[in-house]
This record gives C-alpha cells, structure tokens and sequence, in this order.
C-alpha cells in the first residue's frame, strides 16, 4: 500500500476515534448524568489513550499524538464526571 495511502487512512482512523467521544463529552458536560456510563469502562479507556500517546510520543507521531491527547482530554473529563456525579 502507498504511504499516503497508509497515513490517509491512520488519520481518518484517528480523527474518528476522536471526534466519536466528542458526543457523549457534550451530553454528559450539559446534561450532568453519567449513570449509565461504566466507570471501570471508562477509567480502562482513559488509561489506554494515556498509554497510547506516550506511544505517540515515544516514536514522535503527530497525528497518534494530536489524537490521543484530544481523546484523553476528553474522555479523562468524563471520568471525573463519572466520578464526581457517579
């Protein structure tokens, strides 16, 4: 496969990863309401965004790293949600 091929298609995996939690962060910033959200499934999601972009940065990938860290922002914000608001 091309290299652009391959770098097109792992940026529209990342910003797909990304943009998919941008939803759930608005309804649950707005609505205050995480019961149905699993708290271990998250903080499991948290910590494999956090492993990713310290990958991201280790091989010093821009796009794993733009990602990841967007991904972790937001969904380390739904964890606290999580937390705080159960």
């Amino acid at each position: 496969m091309a290299p652009a091929v391959v770098d097109a298609v792992g940026a529209a995996g990342a910003a797909l990863t990304t943009l998919c939690w941008v939803p759930q962060a608005v309804k649950i910033i707005r609505d205050r309401e995480t019961r149905a959200i699993s708290l271990p499934g998250t903080a499991l999601c948290v910590i494999g965004v956090l492993l990713w972009l310290v990958y991201g940065i280790a091989i010093t990938d821009g796009p794993l790293i733009g990602s990841s860290l967007v991904t972790f922002a937001m969904t380390g914000v739904i964890l606290v949600l999580k937390i705080r608001h159960g």
